[in-house]
């Protein structure tokens, strides 16, 4: 977040004096508490300053550059899932290109019959089984998939800069976003992340901060 000069200006009071008073700083700068109330709630909310009842505000002693690190490490998965695009374990190889072409995504998830995550199939995967001199329209796609327990997932409480790293550790464009069965016989799909849900995240994150 780009400060203006009056906010910066207020910065400087409270490192020099504080803690001190919302009617302190206005003194100061020769203005009136209800002129000063927006910056003051600005600064507060973007974590260059503190205020504590009775006592006045305080510098935090962080720097713009810890306080979005800070920010983005708060991120929750939830926060940016998509919808997933699932096809059922018995859909053929070609059902599942089409499927991938019409959803233009990058992953599929497959569940069986019981609607619970059972394996993983990339474009690599379709591009491969497609190569071959089998007939496409009579291969299962459990045959190629990825299966259990060998897939990566994640959760919605899970935090996005972590599913980042392992995105970039395990080469793969997405994960499945799951939630245990309430049985806790199997997971369930509930959404996706990819590496554009996490772009989109810091696209948005930096732009919040460039207002």
């Amino acid at each position: 977040m780009e400060l203006n000069k009056r906010q910066q200006k207020i910065i400087e009071i409270v490192k020099d004096h504080g803690p001190i008073t919302g009617e302190q700083i206005a003194d100061q700068l020769d203005l009136t508490r209800a002129t000063l109330r927006p910056d003051l709630a600005i600064l507060t909310m973007a974590g260059y300053l503190d205020a504590r009842p009775r006592v006045g505000y305080f510098y935090t002693g962080k720097t713009g550059s810890q306080l979005l690190t800070e920010k983005i490490k708060k991120i929750k998965v939830a926060e940016f899932t998509s919808m997933p695009v699932v096809v059922q374990d018995s859909a053929t190889v070609y059902e599942a290109i089409c499927t991938m072409f019409l959803e233009d995504v990058g992953t599929l998830f497959i569940i069986n019959k019981n609607g619970h995550l059972a394996g993983v199939a990339s474009r690599k995967d379709l591009l491969r089984a497609s190569m071959g001199k089998q007939e496409i329209n009579s291969i299962p796609i459990n045959i190629i998939m990825t299966r259990m327990p060998n897939i990566t997932y994640c959760f919605k409480e899970d935090y996005l800069l972590d599913i980042a790293h392992i995105l970039i550790g395990k080469q793969i464009d997405g994960l499945p976003v799951v939630k245990r069965s309430t049985n806790d016989s199997g997971l369930e799909v509930v959404g996706r992340i990819t590496k554009t849900n996490i772009t989109k995240a810091f696209v948005e994150l930096a732009h919040d901060e460039l207002l």
